[in-house]
């Protein structure tokens, strides 16, 4: 699914000594943009992109602000107790936002965080540290059959797309592993590389930073990435996956809808911007451009197929 939106900076114009603010220029100052996973991640890393463009376009600040904790979860909950101005903006990430309030151990429920724009979605790969002994995709499987329950996998957070993934290869390959979760993708990096867990399931855009020490073995995208010619699809595998994360960001659900739709345009702008298309396709990420308007569809979309992950996850009956 891809949408095309511009951006649409309104002005204003002072008559009658009236205070037009609902109008005025956006943005005239910083933003602060909470990011709910820990520095090095695939989010903090497309949240530093923004701001060095954001930078440069508005001659503002963008400040990145890292509030990791329960997979999200703690920045999440306290998205709607901050400024509805359009001045506070949280990175949002699925299926997280879905999944975790099944749980029922975060403090918020899906529909508390409104989304102003998804701007990026990450392809799920099955990587192991480059001196594995698993070297093919069929190797792990292997193992895994030989031994149920010992090999265990790093992840970004539980419900997550990382977790999800996880259940879908025990599912897909009728093996038994562990999903070990970390605060984020950075946080998991040593672990992998030092052999602590099997692998993990994480995204391109690791096996691409972390290609000298780490090996992909699989990856859930329609065709063979071009970074990785000789890594296969989970459907060359035999496997309907096709899937990963998206990214985006979500303001307070008291802001007004003009308001909304301003962040949605920013985002947008930012979205397109030849540098950040660079470096999202030299990094593994995969751009959309999923306006305000255009959310609700899109997560009705998505969320059939979450909550058939929740129910092998035992979430939901």
């Amino acid at each position: 699914m891809r949408f095309k939106h511009g951006l649409t900076i309104l002005s204003a114009l002072a008559l009658s000594g009236a205070t037009l603010t609902t109008h005025a220029a956006y943005p005239e100052k910083n933003i602060q943009y909470v990011i709910a996973f820990a520095a090095g991640g695939e989010s903090d890393i497309k949240a530093r992109w923004q701001q060095t463009i954001f930078r440069k376009k508005y001659k503002h600040e963008m400040i990145v602000v890292n509030k990791p904790g329960a997979g999200g979860g703690i920045a999440w909950s306290a998205l709607n107790g901050m400024s509805a101005d359009g001045y506070s903006i949280v990175g949002c990430n699925l299926p997280h936002i879905v999944l975790q309030p099944l749980e029922g151990q975060v403090q918020y429920k899906t529909d508390d965080i409104t989304p102003a724009y998804w701007f990026h979605y990450t392809a799920d790969a099955l990587i192991v540290a480059a001196d594995s002994p698993y070297k093919t995709f069929a190797d792990l499987v292997k193992a895994t059959k030989a031994e149920p329950g010992k090999l265990t996998f790093a992840g970004s957070a539980t419900y997550s797309a990382n977790h999800v993934a996880h259940e879908k290869f025990n599912q897909f390959a009728d093996v038994k592993t562990t999903y070990v979760p970390f605060k984020g993708t950075g946080d998991m990096i040593q672990s992998i590389i030092g052999k602590h867990v099997s692998g993990a399931m994480s995204y391109v855009p690791l096996a691409m930073q972390q290609r000298a020490r780490m090996r992909m073995l699989a990856v859930a995208l329609d065709k063979r990435h071009p970074a990785f010619p000789d890594v296969p699809t989970f459907k060359e595998l035999g496997y309907k996956w096709v899937d990963g994360a998206y990214r985006g960001v979500a303001v307070p659900k008291s802001t007004p809808r003009d308001v909304i739709k301003k962040v949605s345009d920013l985002m947008a702008e930012l979205n397109k911007d030849p540098d950040i298309l660079k470096w999202m396709a030299d990094g593994g990420f995969e751009a959309v451009d999923i306006p305000f308007d255009k959310s609700p569809a899109f997560m009705k979309e998505l969320t059939g197929g979450y909550m058939q992950a929740a129910k092998r996850m035992g979430l939901v009956k």
